[in-house]
């Protein structure tokens, strides 16, 4: 019989451990090589496990557990024969399990062995590991909500299930329900503690006016549209006015490292990008040298990624700004927090309509308020005021600062 081990991959430089997030396949499954058979959450990014060989897999790792890089989480038996076509997987045999009513009153839990052998993975079945932990609060699988695939109880939904408080005389319901944060989660909320503990941040503000750039993507959308296979959006102008000011203001390009100081003689441009397990934050790499078609290209092209969980630790490492755009989701003014080591982010907000002076007369424009949050310890006022002036002045004119007064050359048309 031959035997694969599986074993962890490293994700990337310095991740030592990983988190089962989700089994995308079930215990005797028949798999083929390359298929995804799990969800890991690293420190950086959640990422699929691709099976290594064809064969029947036996899972050795529970959903929710941190394992170590280099260690076996599931067995494939390359040797067994694929199930014909008309034999159902594990997953779709007929479910003859009893309820979870019916469970609860077994007298006693079944040995570890023996309930992996029957154990089933409707909603609310709980793991060998969860079941045990059950029993022993005297909680049925039915009072808890499983994290796991499908619904399944895992190991630590039991450790922290508690029977639910008794409702009020309103009958109005009470129930809680708690989830174990992913290794992704926390190492975020850490990041951002660290970065209010550590940082001397402070958060500068003004407002750009849209119309200019309205006018070019309504007058040219369909056009670049047609002969780039990609939709004109703001983020392209938006990361082009932050590589001319990062140019115009080196200092914010920088980042510091106990009494060190870093510069960067190239902009490589995070887009914080809201993905099924939380903010990633891709990188361009030398988006100074992109074109406005060549920055939109890029983002489209991580955002997929980022949406369809293809996204690598590498992609989304090294970045010396960033850019992020609350507005996507109705923001009007925020104070983004900055994603260190860098020292310097520019949040952009939702878009209105608003009566503003120009030449002495009262029009309404689309306006949009920006804020740059960055580190005093070695930004100054200056700097970081004249920085988000700088990207004020090419939003306004963007013809002028940042196409060089040839929109359809800039737009390679």
């Amino acid at each position: 019989m031959s035997i694969l081990e599986m074993k962890v991959p490293s994700p990337g430089e310095s991740i030592t451990e990983v988190e089962i997030a989700t089994w995308l396949v079930q215990d005797g499954d028949y798999v083929e090589k390359d298929q995804p058979i799990a969800e890991v959450d690293s420190d950086k990014a959640t990422l699929e496990l691709p099976a290594e060989q064809s064969g029947i897999i036996t899972l050795k790792a529970e959903e929710g557990e941190v394992v170590q890089v280099g260690q076996v989480v599931c067995l494939i038996d390359m040797d067994a024969a694929k199930p014909d076509g008309g034999a159902a997987p594990a997953a779709e045999k007929p479910k003859e399990e009893p309820k979870a009513e019916e469970k609860k009153e077994e007298p006693a839990p079944a040995p570890k062995a023996e309930a992996a052998k029957t154990e089933t993975y409707a909603a609310q079945t709980p793991s060998p590991a969860a079941k045990k932990i059950l029993d022993e609060k005297g909680i049925a699988p039915s009072q808890v909500s499983g994290s796991g695939r499908d619904g399944r109880i895992t190991k630590d939904d039991a450790v922290t299930a508690s029977v639910p408080a008794m409702g009020s005389a309103s009958g109005g319901s009470r129930g809680t329900s708690t989830t174990k944060l992913s290794v992704l989660r926390r190492k975020i909320a850490a990041r951002l503690v660290s970065v209010k503990n550590e940082t001397a941040m402070l958060t500068t503000f003004n407002e750009v006016d849209m119309s200019e750039i309205f006018r070019i993507r309504k007058q040219y959308k369909e056009e670049f549209a047609a002969k780039h296979g990609i939709g004109l959006g703001f983020m392209s102008f938006f990361t082009k006015a932050v590589t001319r000011a990062l140019k115009l203001y080196p200092d914010v390009n920088a980042s510091i490292d106990g009494d060190f100081k870093t510069n960067y003689d190239f902009a490589d441009i995070s887009i914080a990008v809201s993905g099924p397990k939380g903010l990633m934050v891709p990188v361009l790499r030398n988006a100074e040298n992109m074109s406005l078609r060549g920055v939109e290209a890029n983002i489209k092209d991580l955002a997929l990624k980022v949406r369809d969980g293809k996204i690598t630790v590498d992609e989304m490492t090294g970045g010396t700004f960033t850019i992020t755009n609350g507005g996507t989701f109705g923001s009007m003014l925020s104070t983004p927090i900055i994603n260190p080591p860098q020292s310097a982010i520019l949040g952009m907000h939702n878009i209105i309509q608003r009566p503003v002076a120009v030449d002495g007369q009262v029009v309404i424009r689309p306006m949009m308020y920006v804020a740059m949050s960055y580190d005093h310890r070695i930004i100054d006022g200056k700097e970081s005021v004249g920085f988000l002036v700088a990207v004020k002045e090419a939003i306004d004119n963007p013809v002028e600062f940042l196409m060089d007064g040839d929109e359809r050359k800039a737009l390679e048309l």
